[in-house]
């Protein structure tokens, strides 16, 4: 059952994806740590990335655009029911591309889908590599940290790392993905994750510009992903499977 955020509506309109912003995969940045060292990818190509310019640095901690964040998070807090902070707390335990079984069934498991699940966790690995550069590097401390007032009702870290937000990374990654495969569901795939997102808010573990930044380096990676033969190659594999097993017709037509 899909679940209605008050949060989701405060938290979009804050975060607008600028038609400019970030638009050149080619110049998609990102292949080195805080530290310098060289990740390892799967689908990115670490050359092509660069960990200084791709996202603009997060608001200070003491700054009148965070206080304005907390202030959001805040009213979240206040606002969210048991049944949010359930879901929520469901999401933040699982990075995966069955996440959206919501919108595909609850068949939608592991076990039935193979090959969609290796997909799913080499996708996963990038993000996790990519997002851990832009944690270390920007070492933003988490809203927790900052504001002792909150109660946040997720797993919680000691690492200043709340920017960007691994777990909106590494939805829109699997959302782009799954639209691939099934563009009839393009509308409640990535609606759920936007939900997703948004429960990093409900989670009270993110600020609204950890969630923006998150989303525009999903559009970049995505945009660097579809140019890999080895992400193609998976990709159709994972589309054959999860077309075959759903029922649906094997081709359609690709979203724009």
């Amino acid at each position: 059952m899909r679940h209605s955020y008050l949060a989701g509506t405060l938290l979009f309109l804050l975060l607008p994806l600028s038609s400019k912003a970030k638009s050149k995969e080619s110049s998609l940045a990102l292949s080195r740590d805080a530290n310098h060292s060289t990740i390892s990818t799967y689908f990115i190509d670490p050359s092509i990335l660069d960990v200084a310019s791709t996202l603009t640095a997060p608001p200070a901690s003491g700054s009148q655009s965070t206080q304005e964040e907390l202030a959001v998070i805040h009213h979240v807090e206040l606002t969210r029911t048991p049944q949010q902070v359930i879901a929520a707390r469901e999401d933040d335990r699982e990075q995966d591309i069955f996440i959206f079984r919501n919108v595909l069934g609850s068949g939608f498991k592991a076990d039935r889908f193979p090959l969609a699940a290796a997909l799913s966790s080499h996708i996963h690995d990038d993000e996790a590599a990519t997002s851990k550069s832009f944690k270390k590097l920007f070492a933003r401390p988490r809203p927790f940290q900052v504001d002792k007032t909150l109660r946040p009702v997720c797993t919680l870290t000691t690492e200043p790392n709340s920017f960007p937000s691994g777990h909106t990374l590494s939805g829109y990654l699997l959302a782009f993905t799954l639209v691939q495969i099934i563009p009839e569901k393009k509308t409640e795939i990535l609606q759920r994750a936007d939900e997703y997102a948004n429960n990093r808010i409900v989670c009270g573990v993110h600020y609204p510009s950890d969630l923006k930044a998150g989303r525009e380096l999903a559009y970049l990676m995505f945009g660097s992903m579809l140019t890999n033969p080895r992400f193609q190659t998976e990709l159709n594999a994972a589309r054959e499977e999860t077309r075959t097993n759903l029922g649906l017709a094997s081709t359609a037509t690709n979203p724009e």
